[in-house]
């Protein structure tokens, strides 16, 4: 037996009513999630990848090809907060990381800010000279910033210590390839500031002499805290 038209319609209405009741519920929820998951791979204050969206980054590349892990540290950042306070620091460290993210995007990589003033670098190993690739992130970033502060503008310029290593996509990111690439960047800041090393076969960790001391991710990671 067929329904009588007027319930057919009834239906009808009642199922368009659900539908519009439930849309802004589901759309609500969806955006939740995306931020969500956007929260987890990225960096609160410059929007760049963090430790987990590097890894996501390294997971996703379909590329057989070896990858340049770069590991970039500011020179004497701490100088900067206690000589203009944090919001001059926090402005550098987003200018800083926007310089970072282009560079990479022109190597056809990505970066990640990592924790504190280090940030990171994966670029499709297009070239065997990491020295010059280096380099250009040495001179990139060497450029002065100019940022409000206060009554008036501050021109700051700032330096970083580079370690890159060439390593297989198959390697694991943090054992292998970000660890090779801090053990060359702590070489290249034993020699100064705005220098960069490349990770050679045996190369280790300098004395601590020649280091600054605890990282920030270090100290974070004692304690417990999760880095950004």
């Amino acid at each position: 037996m067929s329904l009588p038209l007027t319930m057919i319609a009834t239906s009808m209405v009642a199922f368009s009513l659900g539908t519009l009741t439930t849309w802004p519920i589901i759309h609500r929820l969806r955006t939740q999630l995306a931020d969500a998951t956007w929260a987890m791979l990225h960096d609160p204050l410059t929007g760049m990848l963090n430790r987990a969206g590097l890894h996501a980054a390294l997971t996703d590349s379909t590329a057989a090809q070896p990858v340049i892990v770069a590991l970039i540290d500011l020179d004497n950042f701490k100088h900067v907060n206690d000589t203009h306070g944090h919001d001059v620091g926090d402005q550098l460290l987003i200018t800083i990381g926007n310089r970072i993210t282009d560079l990479a995007a022109l190597h056809g990589g990505t970066a990640a800010r990592l924790a504190g003033d280090e940030y990171a670098a994966l670029l499709p190993a297009r070239t065997d000279d990491l020295e010059r690739v280096a380099d250009t992130f040495a001179t990139v970033i060497a450029q002065p910033v100019t940022l409000p502060g206060g009554d008036d503008a501050v021109t700051l310029t700032v330096t970083a210590s580079v370690g890159l290593v060439l390593a297989d996509t198959t390697d694991c990111l943090t054992e292998v390839g970000l660890h090779r690439a801090d053990v060359a960047m702590y070489h290249a800041k034993r020699n100064g500031p705005s220098r960069h090393a490349v990770y050679r076969p045996g190369m280790t960790m300098p004395p601590a002499q020649h280091r600054r001391g605890p990282r920030l991710r270090d100290r974070r990671q004692s304690t417990g805290e999760v880095t950004a």
